[in-house]
């Protein structure tokens, strides 16, 4: 077990790092608003002046502050499938015995004492991952020790609680020859990344340029990396213009325009 499991620790051990990162890098962005509010407190009268930028890095690093919030809470559902697929899997396999009644009472405990332990924040995280039953979700379906990541817009069957996974469909009939068409999958919490909602701009992100994100490939329900383009997008609801990642020998990148709810953060250590 320790052998198969230690890259999982080391990887688990790294993402707490990065979480701890993440915490201080909110904790100075905080500092430098809590300034700028003192500034614009005592001297509100500077935003009239020409050349005055105060509001714009205000916006600036409010936006920061969101992007290492949204990642930090994206690592914190990434480090707590990685410990969950850490945990030794139940009884089924076992020779089945009969439990003697306090056993069974001690198991009925534990499992109660279980969920009520649960911190209101992760209690809300599972309520929120309930909630997007019947919704289209970016979903990474590749095996653990496959060479690259493969993500797929998939549909939400159902969400078990208790083993925090989720029942996902690919509606796209595979390429393979003896795939007669959907798919399903059993994927960790981890796995999963919620789009924003077409009709709500503000569940978005806004993605500067030059960021790195997940989006869907005109035309087709696979997610590749693409990178932000310098554009002219004012509003949320604004589609991005999207220079994709290309396998393709002759490196040429292919710029396509994407509707801002087809795009997701890239997940880190993403392996294209």
């Amino acid at each position: 077990m320790s052998s198969s499991s230690s890259p999982d620790i080391v990887s688990i051990l790294e993402n707490s790092k990065e979480l701890d990162r993440l915490r201080k890098d909110q904790e100075d962005i905080l500092s430098e608003i809590n300034k700028l509010h003192k500034k614009l407190q005592t001297t509100p009268e500077v935003v009239e002046k020409p050349g005055d930028n105060s509001l714009a890095k205000l916006k600036m690093l409010y936006t920061q502050a969101k992007e290492l919030s949204d990642t930090e809470a994206n690592l914190s559902t990434m480090l707590i499938s990685q410990l969950d697929a850490l945990f030794p899997p139940g009884p089924q396999g076992q020779p089945r015995r009969r439990l003697e009644g306090n056993e069974q009472k001690r198991k009925r405990v534990k499992t109660e004492s279980d969920i009520s332990r649960l911190t209101p924040s992760m209690r809300n995280q599972l309520e929120a991952c309930a909630s997007l039953k019947g919704e289209q979700v970016a979903a990474r379906v590749t095996p653990r020790n496959a060479d690259k990541d493969e993500w797929f817009v998939v549909k939400v069957i159902h969400f078990d609680k208790e083993l925090k996974e989720f029942e996902v469909l690919d509606e796209e009939p595979g390429d393979d020859e003896d795939s007669s068409g959907q798919r399903q999958y059993k994927l960790p919490m981890g796995n999963i990344i919620p789009f924003p909602k077409s009709n709500d701009p503000s569940s978005a992100q806004d993605f500067p340029p030059g960021k790195h994100v997940l989006a869907v490939y005109p035309g087709t329900t696979a997610l590749y990396k693409a990178t932000v383009v310098h554009g002219h997008r004012r509003r949320k609801t604004d589609d991005y213009v999207l220079e994709f990642d290309d396998d393709e020998e002759d490196g040429s990148l292919p710029q396509r325009t994407v509707p801002f709810h087809k795009v997701v953060p890239l997940p880190e250590g993403h392996r294209q």
